[in-house]
């Protein structure tokens, strides 16, 4: 008797893409200089507050873009610079994955230098354009602050941008304008920084500038109330002297009028006597007008 064997068929199931956790977060590559770290934390810092503000929204500094169609971990991924994302939860991230969130960042931001430029300005903008489709990109070189320009996607194309009156480029996306702002940050440096700032021209401070501003404001509160309180003394003082010379002179009347009484009781009592006077000269026959 014979048996006949089946084997089982497996289906083909597809790989399960990387996830964040899965993919590697760092390159372990510095930043150019110590000015470009700087410049990336003056971008990525006064973001905190301006997003604690809004319902949702993420920002990223130095960190890796996944954006591979094919969810492939070891293709298609950058590390810009600096990078903002609208309409996505509020939550910490070690990469940006774009087949996890489901979108890709808002605005990208490149810190350029000598041996970055071309890159950024050829390849990463074209990767930026063509297959992550970010709707701005802006790239700025700490260096050499006239090496800053815009673009905006317009029918799967970057456009370049035009700065308006105030040297500014307008990001549509965030309603916020990148200025060149001239000042000190954290290493003594004067020089010129790469900035955000509202399109009514508020620069956004870092925690630092928020906090040296809520010191001043203290001390200034701390000034006028010194000020209100010496002014509410001395307005008590001049109460109580105009008090005092108040019953002064509240004294000073009841005397004169006391006086002016017992003057004129010394006057009745003179005329009294006076009277008294005449009535005897007039008894002993003495008209007292001829006295």
């Amino acid at each position: 008797m014979s048996k006949t064997m089946t084997s089982a068929v497996v289906p083909n199931t597809p790989p399960i893409p990387p996830t964040q956790y899965e993919l590697p977060c760092d390159d372990g590559i510095p930043m150019e200089t110590e000015r470009h770290k700087l410049q990336m934390e003056l971008l990525t810092d006064p973001l905190y507050p301006w997003l604690a503000q809004r319902e949702d929204g993420y920002f990223g500094g130095n960190m890796f873009l996944y954006f591979s169609t094919e969810q492939i971990k070891n293709q298609d991924f950058r590390g810009p610079d600096v990078f903002v994302v609208l309409g996505v939860p509020k939550a910490e991230r070690l990469s940006w994955v774009v087949w996890e969130e489901g979108k890709a960042p808002d605005v990208i931001i490149e810190l350029i230098s000598d041996s970055t430029a071309n890159t950024d300005k050829t390849t990463k903008k074209v990767v930026y354009q063509d297959q992550v489709r970010v709707p701005e990109y802006f790239w700025y070189d700490p260096f050499n602050p006239e090496d800053f320009a815009g673009f905006r996607l317009h029918n799967g194309v970057y456009q370049p941008l035009t700065e308006d009156e105030q040297g500014r480029l307008i990001s549509e996306r965030l309603e916020l304008a990148l200025v060149r702002w001239q000042g000190v940050y954290k290493n003594n440096v004067d020089t010129t920084w790469l900035r955000w700032a509202t399109l009514e021209g508020i620069v956004l401070p870092t925690a630092e500038e928020i906090a040296v501003q809520a010191q001043e404001e203290a001390a200034q509160a701390q000034q006028e109330a010194t000020q209100a309180q010496q002014e509410a003394t001395q307005a008590q003082q001049e109460a109580t002297q105009a008090q005092q010379q108040a019953t002064q002179a509240q004294q000073e009347a009841t005397q004169a009028q006391q006086q002016a009484a017992q003057a004129q009781q010394q006057l009745a009592q003179a005329q009294q006597r006076a009277e008294q006077l005449a009535a005897r000269l007039r008894a002993m026959g003495v008209d007292p007008d001829q006295v």
